[in-house]
């Protein structure tokens, strides 16, 4: 049995939307069933792309973060759902059950992310169900995965050594969005946006770039060094 899984790399991330308005395209007004209820044609995305922007002008840096289920191995909306209205399949998908689910709004603020949304017409949470109706059927990759233009989005089976999600995720630089929340989240990060040290050397009395100053930074038991213009990331 798979065990499914998602890697998404922010520094291929342009902030293109395609992963969001795909999946309204698959979801809204569409009913799949025994997965999820039809998402409402308005104010609900099952997968949200925030922006961040870091430093001032000419030293700008914008970071673009796809944000989603994260499908936990220790999931919060699994523990307050009564009925086992939110189960987790052996595929390590989590589904909220579109029938079980009705009235339970508990379920909304069992998830630390606050990725599950309240569908007030229908009373019910839902949230991204990482397209298992089409796994189902045979397809590979989500919509949001197959829509994305940069291959920001990487989707496959984590038990398989083989697959290249597997091998990625062995090389330990991928993490959580909140790993102090302790929930094994399968939807992980490479590249997370943190504080960056950005300047340019200039020569006081021409007011040019001082070409070939040597600028060097320091702390924490760090140290970088650079030339001319720089940009350090943490």
């Amino acid at each position: 049995m798979s065990k499914y899984g998602m890697i998404i790399d922010l520094s291929k991330c342009t902030g293109c939307y395609n992963c969001f308005l795909t999946c309204r395209d698959e979801f809204a007004g569409n009913d799949n069933g025994k997965y999820a209820a039809a998402q409402p044609m308005s104010g609900m995305n099952w997968i949200k792309v925030t922006e961040k922007e870091r430093g001032q002008y000419p030293k700008v840096k914008v970071a673009y973060m796809p944000v989603t289920c994260m499908h936990c191995e220790n999931a919060g909306c699994i523990k307050v759902a009564k009925d086992n209205a939110v189960y987790r399949r052996p595929d390590g998908i989590v589904i909220i059950d579109p029938v079980k689910a009705k009235g339970q709004k508990q379920i909304v603020s069992g998830c630390p992310y606050r990725v599950i949304e309240w569908n007030e017409e229908a009373q019910l949470a839902q949230k991204c169900i990482l397209c298992a109706h089409m796994l189902d059927k045979g397809e590979k990759v989500p919509r949001c995965v197959e829509s994305c233009p940069t291959g920001a989005l990487l989707f496959g089976d984590l038990d398989d050594p083989k697959s290249e999600i597997a091998k990625l995720m062995a090389k330990g630089n991928t993490e959580t969005l909140h790993p102090e929340y302790g929930l094994k989240e399968k939807v992980r990060y490479i590249g997370i946006a943190r504080k960056f040290i950005a300047g340019t050397v200039i020569l006081g009395d021409v007011d040019e770039v001082a070409v070939g100053a040597t600028v060097t930074i320091s702390g924490d038991g760090k140290r970088a060094d650079s030339q001319d213009q720089w940009i350090w990331r943490f």
